[in-house]
């Protein structure tokens, strides 16, 4: 008889394959609506500031629906193969979990512009938008390193600190879409905002644009492993209570879940 971790969870390894390839249609499409230069929204606001800002609200919403969704509730809405392997790190994801995925967040990183590339044609492709790839700033290489190591410490310890407070963790959704939100509006310019290898993979082979590819793959892991640890130090690991990042709700979990002991902890 298989045990629990030996179980293949289909269902929320597609719902994680559907959860970041919506985040990725999501920015494809406003990255054009914003960026091409034939857009009415790139004519109308000339400010590549105020576009970066409009486009950081938008991914924070759809960052914020996405978690609260039935699919994002249901998986835990990872999206990111850092956020997944910190959790693994943590002790709360095992078994064929994390292989698969790392492995449907790939997918859905890819799915996601590859049907945007056929449903919004070639004005993604222009270099203004470029299939909205990530690419380091004017400062460099060891630069958008840096900014993409620091910007993933601080996103997974913020959000470990949120979710396991049984005071906070109901807004885990909306604190992780403003940081999404800010993230882009006043980081994107350094590093072209990934924190998501998975993401950044996605633009990349259909733009076939590999740029300082290996940023993208090393920083974000890096930094959020280093939260996770971090978080262990600080508050130890009988105070990480599962890996979903929405679990004020009453879809069914397949972690190694004691969500139910947050509101003893405190």
């Amino acid at each position: 008889m298989q045990t629990p971790q030996q179980v293949a969870h289909w269902p929320e390894y597609w719902m994680e394959a559907a959860n970041l390839g919506i985040f990725m249609m999501s920015a494809c499409l406003f990255g054009t609506l914003l960026e091409h230069p034939d857009s009415i929204l790139n004519r109308a606001i000339e400010d590549p500031f105020v576009r970066r800002t409009l486009m950081g609200a938008v991914m924070g919403l759809t960052a914020i629906g996405i978690i609260c969704s039935p699919f994002g509730r249901r998986s835990g809405a990872h999206m990111n193969p850092a956020v997944t392997l910190t959790f693994f790190r943590l002790g709360r994801i095992s078994g064929r979990d994390p292989t698969y995925y790392l492995l449907f967040q790939f997918l859905g990183g890819v799915a996601g512009v590859a049907l945007s590339r056929l449903l919004i044609g070639p004005p993604l492709g222009h270099s203004a938008v470029n299939y909205v790839v990530t690419m380091p700033g004017p400062a460099g290489i060891a630069v958008a390193f840096a900014a993409e190591f620091a910007i993933s410490l601080l996103m997974m310890l913020v959000l470990l600190f949120v979710s396991n407070s049984s005071a906070l963790t109901r807004w885990t959704p909306v604190v992780g879409g403003l940081m999404v939100a800010s993230y882009i509006t006043f980081e994107g310019p350094i590093s072209g905002m990934s924190i998501n290898p998975a993401r950044t993979f996605g633009s990349a082979l259909i733009a076939d644009d590999w740029s300082a590819l290996w940023i993208y793959f090393v920083a974000p892991p890096l930094g959020m492993l280093l939260a996770g640890q971090l978080y262990l130090l600080r508050r130890g690991a009988h105070r990480v209570f599962c890996a979903k990042l929405h679990h004020h709700n009453s879809q069914p979990c397949i972690f190694r879940c004691n969500y139910g002991a947050i509101h003893d902890s405190e």
